[in-house]
Order: C-alpha cells, then sequence, then structure tokens
C-alpha cells in the first residue's frame, strides 16, 4: 500500500487567509491537533495546535505563522510505512502527502494508519500468537515454520524485532489456530525460548484459576 490509497477524503485544510480562530475550530471539529496549510493547490507547512494557542491575537491570520510551522510530509508513492513512521516520530494525527514539487495531494489519519497496520500484521484474523526470543544469527525461517506446520497449523503472520535495550531478537507468529500447546512443545523440545503465547490454552487456563479462586473463597 503507498501513502495516496490511504488519503482522507475528510480532513480539511486551512488557507493562508484563515484567522487563528478558525483554525482552531476546525481542529476542535475534526478532534485533530494538527492540520494543513494549502494555498492555490501548494503545501506550506503543517498546523499545530500548539502553534496557534501561542498567538497573540484570534484575529491573526495564519500567514503571519508560516515561517514558524512544521514542514513534514510524505511522497503519495512511497510506503506507507513512512507515513507511520513520520506520524510515530512527531505525535501526529495526520501526516501531509505532498508530491515533490510542493503540490497538495492530501493527508492521512493517523487512525487510519493504525487500522492498515494492524490489517498488515493480521491482528484482525482469528488465531493465536506466539513470541519467540534468540540470538538474531539464530533465526532460521523454514525451521520455525516447519516445526509449526508439523501440528498441522500455519503461519499467517511473520515480524522480527531486535530490542537494542535488551540486545534481544524477538520473531513474532500469528497462527491460523488458537489451540498451541503442541506447537509450544514442539518449539520448547527443539530449545527456542518461547517469550509469550496467547491462545486458548491462556484463556482456559485464566477460567481455571479464577474458578479455583472461587472455590477457594467459598470454603472459607
Amino acid at each position: 500500500m503507498i501513502n495516496k490509497e490511504l488519503i482522507s477524503a475528510s480532513l480539511p485544510v486551512l488557507s493562508p487567509k484563515d484567522p487563528v480562530f478558525r483554525a482552531l475550530q476546525l481542529m476542535d471539529d475534526c478532534r485533530v491537533r494538527q492540520l494543513a496549510l494549502v494555498d492555490e493547490e501548494k503545501y506550506l507547512g503543517l498546523v499545530a495546535e500548539n502553534d496557534l494557542t501561542g498567538a497573540a491575537d484570534d484575529d491573526l491570520l495564519l500567514s503571519a505563522l508560516i515561517p514558524h510551522i512544521s514542514q513534514v510530509k510524505v511522497g503519495p508513492n512511497s510506503p506507507f510505512t513512512e507515513a507511520l513512521q513520520v506520524a510515530n516520530e512527531y505525535g501526529l494525527d495526520l501526516v501531509p502527502v505532498v508530491e515533490t514539487d510542493g503540490n497538495w495531494v492530501g493527508a492521512i489519519a493517523a487512525a487510519d494508519l493504525l487500522r492498515y497496520t494492524g490489517h498488515m500484521i493480521g491482528a484482525d484474523e482469528p488465531g493465536g500468537i506466539i513470541v519467540l526470543e534468540m540470538e538474531k544469527q539464530h533465526f532460521a525461517f523454514s525451521e520455525i515454520y516447519k516445526l509449526v506446520e508439523t501440528n498441522d497449523a500455519q503461519i499467517t503472520q511473520l515480524n522480527t524485532h531486535f530490542d537494542n535495550n535488551l540486545g534481544v531478537f524477538f520473531v513474532i507468529l500469528k497462527i491460523n489456530k488458537m489451540e498451541l500447546s503442541d506447537i509450544i512443545a514442539s518449539f520448547q523440545r527443539y530449545e527456542y525460548q518461547v517469550r509469550y503465547y496467547f491462545g486458548e490454552e491462556q484463556y482456559e487456563n485464566e477460567l481455571r484459576n479464577n474458578y479455583d479462586h472461587l472455590m477457594n473463597y467459598l470454603n472459607l
């Protein structure tokens, strides 16, 4: 997915001729903390709520703020992950999408980025999750896939992450079924470190623990 395919049609833009109070009202109506400033289809920058609340006069035109506002933006044909990174790095509610010549294309709502990311990692699909912890050089996709497949299951999503603080490499697996005990046992048999797992067994164990606590309470 590229950025221009995630543009929201519901996000308005500001004009340099708009006063501060109108910009604040639009942000409040749209429940965002930033809006793009656009003049004759040219992107001038991203106006933030903090830029407006610091203005001396609510009637001040936004044109006066142009030298001080952020120029953050992404290209329309870049991967959506670029917009996701920018939104996360700058704490944005929306990400401006602009051509290389400065022509305005549109804006992506951060909520849409989060929703699409969830779809990409399979968060909206049924199944269990297993998180393995290992040294990076020991990562072997073929072996991991084989261990899952031998338990009549499939990996529907695989992501990796290296935690610089811990110095640990994580492999996050989304499995197409909730019953994970056999898969967990296989990983442990081959000396894989299972950091977390989320499946039916965990839910059942939680129910059992709650039941035991209740019985102990009633027996008092």
